[in-house]
């Protein structure tokens, strides 16, 4: 019986409990007689019609309510844009395998993730630390992995380029013994009209620096957003980032292919990216951070 009509029958059902049978009333009106036992079965009636409609007040009350919450109980929750953006990109991968990631996961240990870059680190426009991308990474990959204690540190700096992280990477990064980098590297190089000549090198030389240290290094392309599609050199820097990542066997997290993606999947084209055309959202950040760490998962296993 469907819990609609399981409501129903109680409101036909309980008033009976408070119908007196006629032959009672009969004989309390015996046991009174004249005008005195016809004033007792007014005040009984009275008293009978009173509570029927207390309780039918209540489970109409009850029953209006019903159809909301069956409602809201079988409708589907919709889907947040990060959601979206996850559910396009669950082939995701970051095409190389991280040994010392799988050996610190594997031996209990603390695993602990740098992840410099520019304001696409820092988490710009968002107001809580706890929406950057770095930390909502952690937090996934608590998640993917219980027992593990993951540590991130971040050392992102608005406004940064290629040059400028490698200048940082003995004070910012190794300082703190990583045993995985993220470099979220190219946006600034570009975007303002700089150009890719000759970078190609310098991201070479920056990643076997990491290595030499005994990290794992993964790279973390441009985003998919307006002011970097509108650089005219974009998809050169987008492809020597492609390049070293292959040429040093390294990780690649492919930002602006999960953007496009998440865009091609229905999402508008300014749901994973900020009021400014260039940095991603509380969404964008959202999708990125949880996207990464289970590419670090899988790459892992």
């Amino acid at each position: 019986m469907r819990a609609d009509s399981r409501v129903f029958a109680v409101v036909l059902e309980l008033p009976k409990i408070f119908w007196i049978p006629a032959g009672r009333v009969r004989s309390e009106g015996t046991r009174y007689g004249g005008l005195q036992g016809m004033r007792q079965r007014q005040r009984q009636q009275s008293l009978v019609g009173g509570l029927r409609r207390a309780w039918l007040a209540r489970c109409l009350a009850g029953l209006a309510a019903l159809p909301v919450g069956d409602a809201a109980a079988q409708m589907p929750e919709k889907p947040t844009d990060a959601e979206v953006c996850l559910a396009a990109n669950q082939s995701l991968s970051l095409g190389a395998r991280l040994p010392r990631t799988t050996a610190r996961r594997d031996a209990g240990t603390t695993l602990r993730i740098v992840a410099i870059g520019s304001s696409s680190t820092t988490g710009l426009w968002v107001v809580n630390p706890a929406a950057t991308y770095p930390e909502v990474m952690r937090r996934e990959l608590v998640r993917l992995w219980p027992s593990a204690r993951v540590e991130v540190i971040n050392s992102g700096r608005i406004g940064e380029t290629i040059g400028g992280s490698i200048s940082r990477f003995d004070r910012d990064v190794l300082a703190y013994d990583p045993d995985l980098v993220v470099w979220q590297l190219g946006t600034n190089d570009v975007t303002w009209g700089g150009r890719a000549d000759g970078l190609k090198d310098r991201v070479v030389a920056g990643v076997r620096s990491l290595k030499a240290a005994g990290a794992d290094v993964i790279l973390m392309d441009l985003q998919y957003a307006p002011l970097v599609l509108a650089s005219s050199q974009h998809s050169i820097m987008e492809t020597i980032i492609a390049d070293v990542a292959r040429q040093e066997r390294v990780g690649l997290f492919p930002r602006f292919e999960l953007m496009r993606r998440a865009i091609a999947a229905g999402l508008s084209a300014g749901a994973l990216v900020a009021w400014d055309g260039l940095h991603n959202s509380a969404a964008g950040y959202d999708c990125v951070g949880r996207a990464l760490a289970r590419a670090i998962y899988a790459a892992s296993r």
